[in-house]
């Protein structure tokens, strides 16, 4: 009976550990099973993470501006945009147009371009790199000689800019104005004397400021950009009628780009007579 029971007692060892094995395996697979759950579940918030990402991108249109479009456009009529068509997002730069055409160039991620003048438009588009078909000539500014507020009366005429001792001027390099002014100033025969006093802006908003603070005592801006500061600076007079040509901002999309249905709906936004009224009372005219 003794014997008996030692062999009985071994069995129920023999047992238990068999059983602890068969837990330990569970509980194993049990770990695993855990593991895989977590790991499918990271791995579906990191796709959702990205598809998200992606939506956003989708629904983000880039535009590379002008420098004389930005108060307009950030403060009236990307918002109006926005309430019409809430899921795509409008994010701005703004500089010279020579820049931003450089910036397009150089492989910038821009869809929509909107220069101030035709030069860089066209430039682009014999390189292949705007859809032709998008292009739209949508406003006209006009070219004035400025001076800092209460120095007006020491000037009566466009000419009259050779008179200050100090001219800011937009690089024509560069910068559209400073081309307008340059051709404007040359038509004159008034471009040696003035260039050889004249300090060169690398975009149309910093010579404004140069003007506007008086460390230059004359200038030559866009219309538009001498009616953002009424307080600081004074227009004495447009470029004579001939003097220059017209000063055309073209908008158009910028060939594979990452959203081009996005910059088409603010394209023709843009082109909408209800943006049009913002634009002619921030002083721009429909182009002809």
């Amino acid at each position: 009976m003794k014997k008996t029971a030692i062999t009985m007692g071994m069995i129920g060892l023999v047992m238990m550990a068999l059983t602890a094995c068969g837990g330990g395996k569970s509980a194993e697979t049990a770990g695993t099973k855990a593991v895989g759950a977590a790991s499918a579940e990271t791995t579906a918030a990191v796709t959702g993470t990205k598809a998200e990402e992606t939506a956003t991108d989708s629904r983000t249109v880039t535009i590379a501006a002008a420098a004389s479009l930005e108060k307009c456009l950030e403060e009236e009529l990307i918002p109006m945009f926005r309430e019409k068509y809430p899921n795509i997002n409008i994010e701005g730069t703004y500089d010279s147009s020579g820049k931003l055409q450089t910036q397009i160039e150089e492989g910038a991620p821009v869809d929509l371009f909107f220069s101030a003048a035709t030069k860089q438009m066209d430039a682009l588009k014999e390189k292949g790199m705007i859809a032709d078909e998008s292009v739209v000539n949508l406003l006209e500014n006009k070219i004035v000689f400025i001076v800092p507020k209460g120095e007006e009366g020491n000037y009566t005429s466009f000419e009259d800019i050779k008179k200050a001792e100090s001219v800011a001027l937009g690089d024509p390099e560069s910068v559209p104005v400073g081309q307008y002014s340059k051709e404007a100033l040359t038509n004159l025969k008034l471009w040696d004397e003035v260039s050889a006093k004249t300090s060169f802006g690398t975009n149309v908003t910093e010579v404004l400021n140069w003007v506007a603070e008086g460390s230059a005592k004359a200038g030559i801006v866009y219309a538009t950009d001498a009616a953002q500061k009424p307080d600081q600076v004074a227009v004495v007079a447009e470029a004579p009628e001939g003097s220059v040509k017209k000063a055309i901002y073209p908008v158009g999309i910028v060939k594979d780009c990452k959203n081009p249905e996005g910059a088409g709906e603010f394209s023709k936004f843009l082109q909408s007579d209800e943006a049009m009224e913002i634009f002619i009372k921030n002083g721009f005219a429909a182009a002809k």
